[in-house]
């Protein structure tokens, strides 16, 4: 893989739309993941206003710890980057409280994870909008087209994806090569939905290096029948969430009316 040229793509790639399309620059929410930060080095890398955003709801302080640093190592390296912090706790919780009364649940829990990235898509709408500026995704490939592992209409709800043709490893290799802050490349994958330390590989059951594995299989036509042990447990998550959530990946279906009946 070769790092320089993928990021110089990207950068181009980046710089060509925006130019197209006449913003000012980009939007990216900062979690303190490997995916944001790259998302946003590579933003910066533009030389367009590039607006970092911390939306802290119930956050693990390490999380925090970790945006804040790499937003400070970006403003010190960038003079284009600039940043805010939105705390929408009390968003949150307004809108929890504003809702009928729920018995405690994972279906509740997960519901609430899904609203707070869905208040989290509407800030940074927000920002973009004040700032005349594009929201930038920071799905990767993996969570984007195998396992959509991502809130529609939430994380999932962008106007660009510059790292989404990307596998995991991938991003991290770039990460490497774009100096992100030692914090974040060491620190385990989370999308921070719950307030807690939980990671994705505690949410999905399989590290990320297996689900890309479990993918290329998938792409190569392979079945359950070519595999056993962990392989064939790995290959089984990966082929379920790739089918629960093709409504996530897959175009809104259209209701086409025959044209006789117009």
């Amino acid at each position: 893989m070769n790092s320089e040229k993928i990021v110089d793509h990207i950068v181009s790639w980046l710089k060509n739309y925006a130019e197209k399309t006449g913003v000012r620059g980009f939007v990216v929410g900062i979690s303190g993941g490997i995916d944001s930060a790259v998302t946003s080095t590579l933003c910066a890398r533009t030389g367009f206003e590039t607006l970092c955003v911390e939306m802290p709801i119930h956050q693990e302080l390490s999380q925090v710890n970790r945006a804040k640093e790499h937003i400070e190592y970006l403003k010190s390296t960038y003079p284009n980057v600039s940043s805010v912090q939105a705390d929408l706790t009390e968003t949150f919780e307004t809108f929890k409280k504003a809702m009928p009364i729920a018995e405690s649940s994972p279906i509740l829990d997960l519901t609430l994870a899904n609203t707070r990235a869905r208040i989290r898509m509407t800030t940074l709408y927000y920002f973009a909008g004040m700032h005349s500026s594009l929201v930038a995704g920071t799905g990767n490939k993996v969570e984007d087209f195998g396992v959509g592992f991502y809130t529609k209409y939430g994380d999932g709800g962008v106007d660009i994806s510059p790292i989404a043709d990307l596998m995991k490893s991938e991003v991290f290799a770039l990460a490497s090569f774009l100096n992100v802050p030692m914090s974040i490349q060491s620190a385990k994958p989370t999308d921070g939905l719950f307030g807690d330390d939980r990671s994705d590989e505690d949410q999905i059951g399989a590290t990320y290096d297996e689900l890309e594995w479990a993918m290329k299989a998938d792409e190569n036509g392979k079945t359950f029948e070519d595999f056993e042990g962990r392989e064939k447990e790995v290959f089984q998550i990966y082929k379920q969430r790739n089918n629960a959530n093709k409504h996530k990946m897959n175009p809104i279906p259209v209701c086409l009316i025959p044209e006789e009946y117009k």
